[in-house]
């Protein structure tokens, strides 16, 4: 296991650096910030000054370089809007869009446990058909339309929630709703796949012959070994949600990495933008080797496997 942990960290050196080159070559052709914190009589001097104040005067590859020997030294700049430390900007805001993040995929996987293990009872049934349609609309509606129609309906409409801001128990309503449809109806496809099959297994029959009750049946034997791939999807699904979080924290004024992300690229704030999306990338990162060897441990044929590679 240790030997395989130790290729996982070393395959993701290398798209770590690729995001990191990607984010600095794309921001920097957003022009120069200078027109956007100086005034707007500001003379030829003032803007030449101030790019070369923040080192925009440099080559593009010096800049870069002066990057990586920055991030090394775990030093990412200064932000040109506030003048606070970009890396403590974006660890700040980090921790709000974990929350919602698993916040949404917990009672995500709860609900989807009931539903998928609902429809799996008595699969073509009404209650299989009914949450097959669930599932697979809720999967299908776009995130960015969801929080606009709940803001309509919910927020200004009938005025039962806020439309922004994370004061008070309502403003998590709506930013949890519009992220937690999609993982939903993926997670019910999956659980209810797992559950069908594993309810036709022969130590299923013998737990049934035994006198043992359908609850039991479904919570004790059945859904444990069902969990294994319901948990590895979910976990996909976390990593989907820390990405997809950027455009609901901006819809909801969500104080989040996505729209500290957001704010910078408006602002061209490249320091603390670089700073949000290296946290981001390595957060990913770290959470998609936790989902592989959480799965190694949770299904053991596949340890061997991955012990040996």
């Amino acid at each position: 296991m240790l030997i395989y942990l130790r290729k996982r960290i070393a395959s993701s050196a290398l798209p770590l650096v690729v995001v990191i080159v990607g984010v600095f070559a794309l921001a920097r052709m957003t022009g120069n910030p200078a027109g956007l914190y100086l005034p707007l009589n500001a003379t030829q001097q003032m803007r030449d000054d101030f790019t070369a104040r923040n080192g925009l005067d440099q080559p593009l590859l010096v800049q870069m370089a002066d990057y990586f020997g920055g991030v090394l030294r775990l030093d990412f700049g200064q932000s040109l809007r506030t003048g606070q430390d970009a890396a403590a900007m974006a660890l700040r805001a980090f921790p709000a869009t974990l929350q919602l993040a698993a916040t949404t995929m917990v009672l995500a996987v709860l609900l989807a446990l009931v539903v998928g293990c609902w429809a799996a009872l008595k699969p073509n049934g009404v209650a299989d058909r009914i949450s097959s349609f669930v599932s697979m609309a809720a999967a299908s509606i776009p995130d960015f339309w969801l929080a606009i129609v709940g803001i309509w309906v919910f927020a200004i409409t009938l005025g039962w929630l806020p439309t922004s801001g994370v004061s008070g128990a309502g403003a998590w309503v709506l930013p949890i709703a519009t992220l937690l449809l999609r993982p939903f109806g993926v997670l019910v496809q999956i659980v209810r796949g797992s559950m069908v099959s594993a309810l036709s297994e022969p130590y299923i029959k013998l737990a049934r012959s035994r006198g043992a009750g359908e609850l039991r049946v479904v919570t004790h034997h059945a859904l444990r070994n069902a969990a294994a791939p319901a948990l590895t999807v979910a976990g996909d699904l976390t990593v989907g949600l820390v990405n997809g979080a950027v455009v609901v924290e901006t819809i909801f004024g969500w104080p989040g990495i996505g729209k500290l992300m957001i704010d910078s690229i408006l602002q061209r704030d490249f320091a603390v933008l670089q700073a949000a999306v290296l946290l981001t990338a390595v957060a990913i990162f770290a959470l998609n080797i936790l989902i592989d060897m959480g799965y190694a441990l949770l299904d053991a044929r596949v340890r061997p496997v991955t012990a040996r590679a």
